[in-house]
């Protein structure tokens, strides 16, 4: 572990978050500050945000006091939610410290983003967004911990969080036993359907199998290398990817190897690939095991000229610490890329930048935590009601026009309607979009077939 990431995990969560590009990626130094009112988690004091709201690219308004006097607390709130006349509270749940902080952090920063410019529109049914922060701390009964406090002890409306599965299915059964909705971010391996969850990223079905068919069909791949972090996420996407490999594309699978979250030495691993000789090794290393992995390959000699390379677990926030130079030509399938040519996504980068700094990054997640507080706000509206049922029945059918990825719908198994999209990195860790689907894809996080 790299000196950046140890200073990571013994930081107190207000720097670790805002200092994140120069603790975490020693790449600049500048001061960065919080863009809502957030409650910390044990003496719930508040503190008033120094940075104003010009950046927003909302028109700011006032908080809208007659609509919430048209909306009653009594009549939005029959289940004793954290909801006042004048506020709603609801929780962030991810992983500030430890290794998930490189992936984590921007999903923190642009579901404050949001918040901030709903605030700024005059909130929720009148109401304006408190936070309360929890940090996971890259382990999930931490996850599981924290989200018991936030839905018994906090009581908020709605919680934004997660990254990986495992977190993802710590917290699960204490949303459904406590009846909370969680808006989950992260592209994941599918088989799985909640009341209590709205997945704001992609499933197998609109990323492994889109990306492993477009590198057969473009690059004529047939034969796969399959390499993963040691947890449910990638081993259930490589389970899916064998299948669709050898059993839809009739080609073989050559190696597939796991390593446990935070390791650093992948010689053993580099070997075995230049052994086995793939047409294309297929790559889900994930969190900070990402610096050293595409550092030790590059040094190895397996570079884009020689190997052909598809990730679905890298995005510009990983590459901001891995260094575009060390995996300049490898592929990557996401349903974003902070290079998207709309006018969406030029409104969210402009703000985020305005907000974080000049060189700040915006990857695949950190776009879907974007979504989720304005999906939410439009299904509380829609629903006339904060009370986790009637949000949960509202839900299918939501809409968000103004997704920076440039349009999303809520689909009534509570995944995304998406496009998928494949990019190449670029040495300044950004990404060339080479392909995209011709249409949204519709969510099926039940293939058959793959089960």
């Amino acid at each position: 572990m790299s000196a950046a990431m140890r200073r990571l995990e013994s930081t107190p969560f207000s720097l670790a978050l805002f200092d994140r590009k120069e603790n975490l990626m020693s790449r600049r130094n500048r001061p960065e500050t919080p863009d809502t009112e957030v409650l910390s988690s044990d003496a719930l004091t508040r503190r008033r945000i120094a940075m104003g709201l010009a950046a927003a690219p909302f028109a700011a308004a006032v908080p809208n006091l007659s609509f919430a006097a048209d909306h009653p607390t009594a009549k939005v709130n029959t289940t004793g939610l954290a909801v006042t006349d004048k506020e709603v509270i609801v929780g962030q749940l991810h992983s500030a410290t430890g290794t998930m902080a490189i992936s984590e952090t921007g999903s923190i920063q642009a579901e404050r983003l949001a918040i901030e410019q709903i605030n700024a529109m005059g909130g929720v049914l009148g109401r304006q967004i408190k936070i309360i922060q929890e940090d996971g701390q890259s382990d999930w009964p931490t996850f599981a911990e924290k989200a018991k406090k936030l839905l018994v002890n906090d009581k908020v409306a709605a919680v934004f969080g997660c990254w990986t599965s495992a977190s993802r299915k710590a917290v699960l059964p204490v949303f459904e036993k406590e009846n909370g909705m969680l808006y989950y971010p992260t592209f994941y391996e599918g088989l799985e359907q909640s009341k209590n969850v709205i997945y704001t990223g992609q499933e197998a079905t609109q990323q492994i199998i889109y990306g492993l068919d477009w590198v057969a069909k473009e690059k004529g791949a047939k034969s796969f290398f399959l390499i993963g972090s040691d947890y449910i996420w990638p081993r259930t996407s490589n389970k899916i990817a064998r299948k669709h490999i050898e059993n839809f594309q009739k080609a073989k699978v050559v190696g597939e190897e796991y390593y446990p979250l935070g390791h650093t030495n992948f010689n053993s691993l580099i070997n075995k690939i230049k052994v086995a000789k793939p047409d294309c090794v297929y790559a889900i290393v994930v969190g900070g095991s990402n610096v050293a992995f595409y550092k030790q390959m590059k040094a190895a000699g397996i570079t884009a000229d020689k190997q052909l390379l598809l990730t679905i677990s890298v995005t510009e926030d990983e590459l901001l610490g891995i260094g575009g130079e060390n995996c300049n030509g490898f592929y990557a399938c996401m349903k974003y890329f902070q290079s998207l040519d709309n006018a969406n996504n030029k409104k969210f980068v402009d703000a985020f930048k305005a907000k974080y700094g000049a060189k700040a990054v915006i990857g695949d997640v950190t776009q879907a935590a974007y979504l989720g507080p304005w999906l939410w706000k439009a299904t509380v509206e829609k629903a006339g009601s904060f009370d986790i049922d009637k949000v949960a029945a509202a839900s299918p059918g939501i809409e968000f026009k103004g997704a920076p990825e440039g349009y999303v719908k809520i689909h009534e198994n509570h995944h995304l309607w998406s496009k998928a999209r494949i990019g190449q990195i670029q040495t300044d860790g950004q990404f060339k979009m080479i392909a995209e689907s011709a249409d949204l894809i519709e969510p099926n996080p039940f293939p058959k077939g793959y089960q």
